[in-house]
């Protein structure tokens, strides 16, 4: 029996997945636990959709996150019981076909579950009829219009909004199989609905999305990927989380009782600053102003998340389209001991020198990981690994970039040996190609148990708005004696992705020491520290409530994560390069 609302208290929204790989017992241990209303999973990224386009050319029927239904099958009958809402967005690039494989698995279990999909995401087959209506789908990063795009796309896909969801539920459905909504939506669509917040109430649906945002990674809300990690208890099984969003939109963030993990202030707090870019956090359904939200512990592991605001969404939103690039492979050189820098340099200069006789080889990248200890105590104190990428036609950067690898085994650098896979074979890469494109050109909708379909409502949009006001110049004060230390003595950090762009959010727990790093850490000040930043247009947004800064650095993935040749491609630990550099640091500040 499926469990009847009660608008009187909070609903509780589980998250069961933050990728697609993440845990596979997690919703048997979210659903095991109890006292849930609803399990929410995200299996989509940038990375997945090109993964999930791959596995549609090898099988036509294939295209959506075959794990949720291994994770689904062994807890059914508990869902059932519980009368738990489940709301995915594993669908990928075929809602329809894993919502027909789940209710094939209720009926070999005997059991009844009303299922439904959402579509409208899907814009591949409609891009012709969009440029023709006059939009030319530029690249939000380069300004480039489509047509300049060398690639073919694979998939191209829009967020979608919550109402969706919401118009699923409202027909009885349990299961909500999604495409492409925006990872928040698995959140606000339940939240509404549970709540009946109509279509414009910007504050609520504002609270949903930021509960949303701090749910939708899994366990990075609960010390996963955490900079303070050495608070963290039993990192072996860290617990899922679960938001508990109440009527005005405020919630508490919060995990099972006896699991691993902690919710605190500072693990909220750095889900908050992951994958951000500005102040304002556009969604389709709602614009959210980050530099409202208040945060405060209410209990061990209950963070309560107050006064979001929230305002009228964009009349546009993202479209995400991801295409084959070409081919790449690369290899990593061990070297050891003395003279790292000139070992290095042997073999660049030789790779160079022989790669340039191959036709077909069109980039080359050499980048020297680690350095060794001055007075090394073991072998591994004194390894240092040198990473070589090339990409270019299949054969070229294949089996003629393996051979010269082979012959350069006795020919070459003192200690040579490599580490790594294979590179006889050649690995094809994606491309990414971000894009904005009108809401009411989407065809956004529910389709029913029985097939049937209802179209999504739109909500009024935002007209033009006009710029945020410029950051106020921070009044200098005397700091008095400072002593050189690492940024991450003071500061926590969080960073990642989105598309060719990477966001570092840095935060501290004192007012004191977020002053200094106001007055102190400037746009250009940043580039400084970072020197792969220092050609790279860098942005500063101030969160006061947060005791936070974000910085983004436009262009450092270049293409974003499936294209890119740097080693770390998702900027996952930009965060932790920005707190080991030094500064000139108050001494006051403890």
């Amino acid at each position: 029996m499926i469990a009847a609302r009660d608008p009187s208290r909070p609903v509780r929204i589980a998250n069961c997945s933050g990728f697609f790989g993440d845990r596979m017992s997690a919703l048997a241990e979210i659903v095991k636990a109890g006292n849930i209303d609803f399990v929410t999973g995200d299996y989509l990224s940038e990375v997945t959709m090109l993964v999930l386009a791959k596995n549609r050319l090898k099988e036509p029927a294939a295209g959506y996150a075959a794990s949720f239904l291994h994770q689904l099958k062994p807890v059914l009958i508990d869902v059932v019981e519980q009368g738990i809402r489940i709301v995915v967005n594993a669908g990928g690039l075929n809602p329809g076909g894993l919502a027909n494989e789940i209710r094939a698995i209720c009926e070999s279990s005997g059991v009844a579950i009303n299922v439904a999909h959402i579509e409208g995401d899907d814009l591949l087959d409609r891009l012709d009829e969009i440029l023709q209506t006059g939009e030319d789908l530029r690249n939000l990063d380069t300004g480039q219009p489509l047509s300049s795009w060398g690639s073919k796309p694979m998939t191209a896909n829009a967020y979608l909004g919550g109402w969706g969801i919401v118009a699923a539920l409202e027909a009885g459905a349990q299961i909500v199989v999604c495409p492409r909504v925006t990872d928040a939506s698995l959140v606000v669509g339940p939240a509404a609905w549970w709540h009946g917040w109509q279509i414009d109430d910007w504050d609520r649906l504002a609270g949903a999305v930021v509960a949303g945002h701090v749910i939708e990674c899994g366990t990075q809300a609960t010390g996963g990927n955490f900079s303070g990690f050495a608070a963290v208890p039993n990192f072996e099984r860290l617990g899922f989380p679960i938001a508990e969003i109440d009527r005005d939109g405020a919630s508490v963030i919060t995990k099972p009782a006896g699991t691993g993990g902690i919710v605190s202030v500072a693990t909220v707090t750095a889900q908050l600053l992951y994958e951000i870019q500005g102040i304002d956090y556009l969604n389709p359904d709602v614009t959210t102003h980050l530099d409202s939200i208040a945060l405060e512990q209410m209990a061990p592991d209950r963070v309560k998340i107050a006064a979001v605001r929230g305002s009228a969404p964009p009349s546009t939103t993202k479209v995400a389209m991801t295409g084959l690039g070409g081919f790449e492979n690369a290899t990593t050189f061990v070297l050891t001991g003395l003279d790292i820098a000139e070992k290095a340099l042997v073999v660049e200069k030789t790779l160079r020198a022989r790669l340039a006789q191959i036709t077909g080889i069109k980039e080359m990248r050499f980048d020297l990981i680690g350095a060794v200890s001055a007075d090394p105590a073991s072998q591994l104190q004194a390894t240092c690994l040198f990473k070589v990428a090339v990409r270019g036609s299949e054969v070229a950067v294949g089996r003629a970039f393996f051979n010269t690898l082979v012959e350069m085994a006795l020919a070459n650098y003192p200690g040579l040996f490599m580490t790594g896979s294979d590179a006889r074979t050649a690995k094809s890469y994606g491309v990414y190609w971000p894009a904005i494109v009108r809401q009411d050109t989407l065809r956004h909708r529910v389709v029913h148990e029985d097939g049937s379909e209802r179209a999504a409502p739109l909500p009024p949009f935002a007209g033009v708005q006009s710029e945020r006001a410029a950051e106020k110049p921070v009044p200098p004060r005397d700091w008095g004696a400072c002593e050189l230390r690492p940024l991450g003595r003071l500061f926590d950090a969080r960073s990642g992705d989105k598309g060719g762009n990477a966001n570092v959010g840095l935060w501290c727990v004192d007012d004191l020491a977020y002053q200094w790093l106001l007055e102190t850490l400037t746009e250009k000040r940043f580039a400084e520290l970072i020197p792969e930043a220092a050609q790279l247009k860098v942005e500063r947004f101030p969160l006061a409530n947060l005791r936070a800064l974000n910085f983004v650095v436009r262009g450092l993935l270049d293409g974003g994560a499936t294209e890119t040749l740097r080693f770390d491609a998702q900027a996952k630990a930009l965060g932790e390069y920005v707190r080991a550099k030094k500064m000139q640091i108050p001494i006051i500040l403890k």
